[in-house]
């Protein structure tokens, strides 16, 4: 028995391993489908429609949602899971925050505004504004993501690639 909780564990280690310097990353969010994920290096700047892995900055704003279950940790600043989203606005779009999104006036599909998280609790959405230079804002399809929609653009300096899915699936 202990030889094969030693040889579990060390295959469980060795996969870890393998997966940080491989930019192997394992979702267990729903905000895209669970499963395995490839960081791939971005040799450009992002763009309107990029699926990307990135460190959400250590604020206040952020470790209130890791508290509440919307992050998970992980090896970013702050200890947080590096989030996959798409990117919905660059520098100098417009956000406009009411019952949905609107970019430069644009409605952004899937969008809607929700006043109160799973369990009830209040969650403030984003004020809206120009997107500052150095930042993306991000989007996510699924209804309860915790996305730009609430934390309002991020910095780009903590883009990590493309998420590329590996083995994934829609639950």
């Amino acid at each position: 028995m202990i030889v094969f909780v030693t040889a579990s564990a060390s295959v469980m280690v060795a996969l870890a391993v393998t997966g940080f310097i491989g930019c192997v990353r394992l979702n267990l969010t729903r905000s895209e489908p669970l499963g395995l994920w490839r960081i791939e290096q971005l040799d450009r700047p992002a763009a309107v429609g990029d699926l990307v892995f990135i460190c959400p900055p250590a604020t206040a704003p952020f470790e209130e949602a890791l508290e509440r279950g919307y992050l998970r940790r992980g090896l970013c600043v702050g200890g947080f899971a590096p989030l996959i989203k798409t990117v919905a606005a660059l520098p100098g779009q417009s956000i406009a925050i009411g019952d949905t999104v609107e970019i430069d006036g644009a409605v952004l599909s899937a969008s809607r505004i929700r006043r109160t998280d799973g369990q009830g609790r209040p969650i403030v959405p984003y004020s809206g504004g120009i997107v500052p230079q150095g930042h993306l804002f991000l989007h996510s399809s699924f209804a309860s993501s915790y996305d730009s929609r609430y934390f309002g653009p991020i910095p780009v300096s903590g883009l990590l690639g493309l998420a590329k899915p590996i083995l994934t699936f829609d639950p």
